[in-house]
């Protein structure tokens, strides 16, 4: 938990309180401009302008490419890169690793936030940490936390192990080189430092953070103890004034383990510019797009000059290579290809359907004879003291027939009565569907699209008139046979009531199958494309 200093008014209550003068000295001294410049944790003097610096940051995800780079930056050593973070030294005996920018800083002011975290089975680990800014790349295998000794520039040690055994790590300093001096390893820098603080940095819940600023020669580093989620609770580690660094520096990560092994993972390498207000040199601005294709083009050139030179120097594998293509085809003649197939089968379909219906008619067809014979020998016998009516010669027809013709009609009567329930089933269920729409109005379909409510209607009003056919239909079938044999026949070779609807019911059960099988053919058509 972090403490802050009492404001102006508790030291006033203060020396109103206990009254002795060197008390209200101290306070005054406690409070002073200089220690509120220091409380404010917001890096930075108002006005400037800052701009991040993409080439000298990463961040996941996508953090390392399939082949394993890191954009604009090169690893080494023991380090490990992921699409999440960079390992720069895992938890293994005498493990080292670093990764530096490929490139030279162009600015000289600059922000610098690192997000990252050092985790470990012991209750002590080793060795740390660094962030570096120096004039040259350091070591990946170096004798200082992975890097190079001897450096020239600025080093930030996130130290975790207690070589002077004072019992005062993990330990953060800042130790400035000119490229002459060693580091102390054996009092942990701190003949060296410049600055530090005690922060323990170690197994925290969340990731652990640190900012550091430098501009207009003032060094600041902020710290975060990740200890919770809020990504602005930064803490002040140490501000110096009075730093001078070179100009033109890499930045750089590395770490190291001994005896005792920790992971040390870094996930974001934040870099912003920092510039005074009116100062920013506006650079050049490249259309990326435009070189990309320009490069593009003449690489593509470029190629088929090479192709042309090739096949000139070598006329008769060019030979062979036409030849081969011909066993190749193109997408073109692919999709074509697929569509002509395509089209084959809908051909096959509807000449199977053809014959299908071919032989329904034929069958239709040597039913009605069968029917018209029996009808002719069924005649009434002719009244008394009239003219006997002529007899028209009609062959025999078998008891198996007639059986076959009552089963018949019998399959079309069970076929009707389903068929009326499948019409009163989707009636229902326009209906259900008709009052939905009402109830909610604001699923209703907008006048871009179909009118789902004259479409609805429609439908009912087919669906009420095919019932009220089939309805009608069914009555007659349900009628005495008496009545259908009122009408006189004017010929012997005349259809009675019940024949006549059975046939109407055939064919209209055929052209009900007809149209199932048609709609079938076309949405497995419509599949196809």
């Amino acid at each position: 938990m972090r403490h802050r200093r009492p404001p102006i008014t508790s030291c006033q209550h203060i020396i109103a309180k206990m009254r002795p003068t060197f008390l209200a000295i101290l306070c005054f001294l406690a409070w002073s401009p200089s220690s509120e410049a220091t409380g404010n944790l917001s890096p930075g003097a108002v006005g400037v302008h800052r701009r991040f610096e993409y080439k000298y940051s990463f961040k996941p995800p996508y953090l390392a490419q399939k082949d394993g780079t890191v954009p604009f930056w090169e690893y080494g050593g023991n380090a490990i890169a992921s699409s999440e973070s960079v390992r720069v030294a895992p938890s293994l005996r005498s493990q080292k690793g670093a990764i530096w920018t490929k490139s030279q800083t162009n600015f000289d002011w600059w922000d610098v936030e690192i997000v990252f975290r050092v985790t470990g089975r012991g209750r002590i680990g080793a060795d740390g940490l660094a962030f570096w800014y120096t004039t040259e790349k350091g070591d990946y295998n170096g004798p200082v936390f992975g890097s190079s000794d001897r450096w020239n520039g600025l080093g930030i040690m996130f130290d975790s192990f207690d070589n002077d055994n004072k019992h005062n790590n993990p330990y953060i300093s800042a130790v400035l080189n000119d490229g002459t001096k060693l580091y102390d390893h054996a009092n942990d820098g701190t003949t060296q430092l410049l600055s530090g603080c005690l922060r323990d940095f170690r197994n925290k819940p969340f990731p652990t953070r640190a900012r550091i600023e430098y501009y207009n020669n003032v060094l600041t580093v902020l710290i975060h103890n990740g200890m919770s989620n809020n990504n602005d609770d930064y803490e002040l580690c140490l501000r110096a004034d009075g730093v001078n660094l070179p100009k033109n520096g890499y930045f750089g990560i590395s770490a190291a383990t001994g005896g005792l092994a920790d992971d040390h993972d870094v996930f974001h390498f934040l870099t912003t510019s920092l510039h005074a207000a009116g100062q920013v040199q506006e650079q050049p601005k490249v259309d990326n797009q435009e070189k990309l294709t320009q490069e593009y083009k003449e690489y593509q050139d470029k190629l088929e000059k090479q192709k042309q030179d090739y096949k000139k120097e070598h006329p008769d594998e060019h030979k062979d290579d036409e030849e081969w293509e011909e066993f190749y085809e193109s997408e073109n003649q692919r999709e074509l290809r697929q569509i002509w197939q395509g089209q084959s089968q809908i051909a096959d379909h509807l000449r199977e359907l053809s014959r299908k219906v071919d032989e329904i008619i034929g069958r239709q067809e040597t039913t009605l004879s069968l029917v018209s014979r029996n009808a002719g020998q069924a005649l009434p016998p002719p009244a008394a003291g009239g003219v006997p009516q002529q007899q028209l010669p009609v062959g025999a027809v078998s008891r198996s027939d007639v059986d076959l013709l009552l089963t018949n009609q019998n399959m079309l009567l069970s076929s009707i009565r389903e068929i009326r329930q499948l019409v009163g089933d989707i009636n229902v269920r326009t209906d259900n569907i008709q009052t939905n729409q009402k109830h909610a109005p604001t699923a209703q379909i907008q006048s871009t699209g179909y009118d789902v409510q004259t479409l609805i209607a429609e439908m009912r009003d087919g669906m009420n008139q095919v019932k009220q056919g089939i309805t009608h239909v069914g009555q007659r079938l349900g009628a005495p046979q008496g009545a259908a044999q009122v009408a006189n026949c004017p010929t012997g070779n005349c259809v009675g009531v019940t024949l006549f609807l059975s046939v109407t019911v055939v064919q209209l059960l055929l052209v009900f199958i007809y149209n199932i099988f048609k709609n079938r053919s076309e949405a497995q058509a419509k599949k196809f494309y």
